[in-house]
């Protein structure tokens, strides 16, 4: 099958999953074409079946910004028609989904059905799609799309609650390449990091309000004031600057270490001993899962998607938002020596649920039965 993606090409969850997605289908034989402004990041060209179409973006006196939605939807026109593909596999929903049903419709002047297939991954719904300013386009995109899917149970949950949908909304975990997570220990960086076999605390997000990254702080410092503990905070964004400050105020800085942001974040998680993601909102948490196949285990809050991955007493433990005492207690409790060797076992096992070789045939499958029914309804 020719498969055209489209999705942001950054460090965040989506494009990560998108990027992931077409990589398994390029090695299953299918010919994947990424169309986006730039290339993804973890987008690789070590594969025939792999193609990057980039978006060209004008600028004129007239546009205070430029149209990225149209000349995405002229590009996915361009693509289609002259590589010939079967299907248009969107992630996120503004403006990706909104561009693929404007091109599928002038597509359809010129006599060519384009199947689409929109996969919502959180933000575009929970936060920017119930802004009054998008939720009828986002809305239509939805109900225009071919097929739909969501990260999450609660994320499905989430957009049948706050918009019109008439659609089926598939629930397609997000996954991981659990190859990828394999013998990535890197014992001299933990030696250099904790060396007086300190445990080892990590976080990674955007830095963002909404990831709680002073929670962490908070529970760090309640840590290191009961057992030998480091912590690595992985990442960058508009928080940084003041989680540095409360690390500072807290006197905790030097068992501190910012990392910035990291392509090969496994090589970091491959050493830590506890993962922790206190979001206030999280539609499945890619970041954790990440965490748990490198047999991390987790304390995170219990929204959104979490505890759909975070099992509560077995891989981890989930709280409250901002319960920042449960989750120190929690964290104890999982870094004792008596229940650390069972808790990441268990983080291990549980990600194996999510490896993209179980993940990918679902997706396949869906493919197939959206365009079949497009094919029928056509013909």
């Amino acid at each position: 099958m020719k498969i055209g993606i489209v999705c942001y090409p950054t460090f965040g969850g989506s494009g990560v999953v998108a990027t992931e997605l077409g990589i398994g289908l390029a090695k299953e034989g299918h010919k994947v074409h990424f169309i986006t402004y730039s290339q993804p990041t973890r987008l690789d060209f070590f594969n025939e079946n792999l193609f990057y179409h980039e978006v060209d973006i004008r600028s004129y006196p007239l546009f205070q910004y430029p149209p990225y939605e149209l000349a995405l939807a002229s590009k996915m026109v361009d693509v289609v028609k002259y590589e010939k593909l079967d299907l248009l596999h969107v992630h996120y929903a503004i403006p990706h989904a909104s561009a693929a049903v404007m091109a599928k419709q002038i597509l359809k002047t010129e006599g060519i059905e384009i199947p689409i297939v929109t996969t919502l991954h959180g933000t575009d719904i929970t936060l920017v799609g119930k802004d009054p300013s998008y939720e009828p386009v986002v809305t239509y995109s939805i109900n225009q799309s071919d097929g739909v899917t969501a990260v999450s149970g609660d994320l499905r949950k989430d957009t049948l609650k706050h918009f019109n949908i008439t659609r089926e909304i598939r629930v397609i975990p997000n996954f991981i390449d659990l190859e990828k997570f394999k013998k990535q220990r890197k014992d001299h960086f933990k030696t250099a990091i904790c060396p007086n076999g300190e445990k080892l605390i990590v976080h990674t997000s955007n830095f963002r309000k909404v990831k709680r990254v002073d929670d962490v702080v908070r529970v760090f410092e309640r840590l290191v004031d009961t057992i030998p503990t480091k912590l690595l905070l992985v990442g960058d964004g508009p928080e940084r600057a003041h989680i540095e400050n409360l690390c500072r105020e807290l006197n905790i800085y030097d068992d501190v270490r910012f990392l910035g942001k990291l392509e090969a974040v496994e090589e970091v998680l491959s050493v830590a001993d506890l993962f922790v993601m206190p979001s206030e909102k999280e539609s499945f948490g890619l970041a954790a899962l990440e965490a748990m196949a490198c047999e991390v285990p987790l304390i995170s809050s219990n929204v959104g998607g979490i505890p759909e991955l975070n099992i509560h007493g077995v891989t981890g433990f989930t709280s409250d938002v901002g319960d920042v005492e449960e989750m120190t207690k929690n964290a104890l409790h999982v870094l004792s020596n008596d229940n650390l060797a069972t808790f990441k076992a268990n983080a291990l096992a549980r990600a194996k649920e999510f490896d993209i070789a179980k993940i990918l045939p679902i997706y396949e499958s869906f493919y197939e039965e959206v365009v079949a029914a497009v094919v029928s309804t056509s013909s």
